[in-house]
């Protein structure tokens, strides 16, 4: 379960990689986007935010389309892991982590131009609620 506690560790190991392994990005802003979940408005979250110097950007009510996890990450895994039995929580973090190492680059690339397009019918539409294949 994503709470509080487990988005701030995410958090803070993906800002200390970043740090260290491109440190060419400081000092320059972050700016963070995520759905309205609560682990990610709680105000240890906020104040870590803050502390580091990341804005977060708004994500619309009720806009699962613009959910990088919701239209691209669980679909990803879902597809891959559908029919499998696992032994165990182990055994589910080990295929998920290899399925998550063997994604592409330009994959990822795919996904953040597809979010681009999604974000901008999203601006078109007033922030008004869109879904299905007229969302691509």
């Amino acid at each position: 379960m994503v709470n509080q506690q487990c988005y701030l560790e995410v958090l803070t190991r993906l800002w200390e990689s970043v740090w260290w392994k491109r440190p060419g990005l400081w000092p320059d802003k972050w700016i963070l986007h995520h759905d309205n979940a609560p682990a990610h408005d709680a105000l240890r979250v906020r104040e870590f935010l803050d502390k580091n110097s990341i804005t977060k950007m708004d994500h619309p009510c009720y806009s699962p389309d613009l959910a990088h996890c919701d239209f691209w990450l669980f679909p990803k895994l879902k597809n891959a892991l559908q029919g499998q039995r696992f032994a165990d929580l182990y055994d589910i973090q080990r295929n998920v982590k290899t399925l998550l190492r063997g994604v592409p680059e330009n994959d990822f690339q795919d996904c953040f131009q597809q979010w681009h397009h999604r974000l901008m019918k999203c601006i078109a539409s007033q922030g008004e609620y869109f879904e299905g294949e007229s969302s691509r």
